[in-house]
């Protein structure tokens, strides 16, 4: 399965939906089989913009006064045996222990937003996943940052952080970063 991934929308700002950002998103999301966003897309038109491609999950952003069912606080599934957790503050960098109390069970992907800055890395036999922010990388101004793919099966985990290209004078910040893991049966 192809797992889509962003955070960090912040629409609307100064543009109304994602496609006003060139044709890298749609090109991106229409690959996909489900989404998640991370939080912070302040209102639920990008949430409907995801939808036209794949189904949409979203962890509430400290941002995102709504209420709607695709969002919560904690989001948890499981995707061909893999755990995945997903909140908006995960702080990728504390300790495992603080990590792990943000979620109700273990977790073998926790996926985070909130700091517009690129993470992916495993630690301690959890992949811990940031990609930042599609419109607002590094908290730049308003320019293409990046995306996130998981693509899971049972026995192996590929995931990436994606620029995806530029804005006319205003280069992306947002460094490719990419994890492969494959586990025995």
């Amino acid at each position: 399965m192809r797992i889509g991934l962003l955070t960090d929308t912040h629409l609307p700002n100064m543009i109304r939906d994602l496609d006003e950002l060139g044709p890298e998103p749609t090109e991106f999301f229409s690959s996909v089989d489900l989404i998640l966003h991370g939080g912070d897309l302040i209102y639920t038109r990008v949430l409907d913009w995801c939808e036209q491609f794949a189904p949409v999950l979203c962890a509430t952003g400290n941002n995102d006064p709504y209420d709607d069912s695709r969002s919560k606080e904690v989001q948890t599934l499981e995707v061909e045996g893999w755990r995945i957790g997903m909140v908006h503050e995960l702080g990728e960098h504390r300790p495992m222990e603080n990590l792990r109390a943000k979620f109700p069970t273990p977790m073998d992907i926790m996926i985070g937003g909130h700091t517009h800055q690129e993470t992916l890395y495993e630690r301690e036999g959890v992949v811990i996943m940031n990609t930042g922010s599609l419109t607002f990388p590094r908290h730049k101004e308003l320019r293409l940052g990046g995306v996130g793919l998981l693509e899971l099966t049972p026995g192996s985990l590929r995931a990436e952080v994606i620029p995806l290209g530029e804005t006319t004078g205003r280069p992306n910040p947002c460094e490719a970063l990419s994890l492969q893991i494959r586990r025995d049966g």
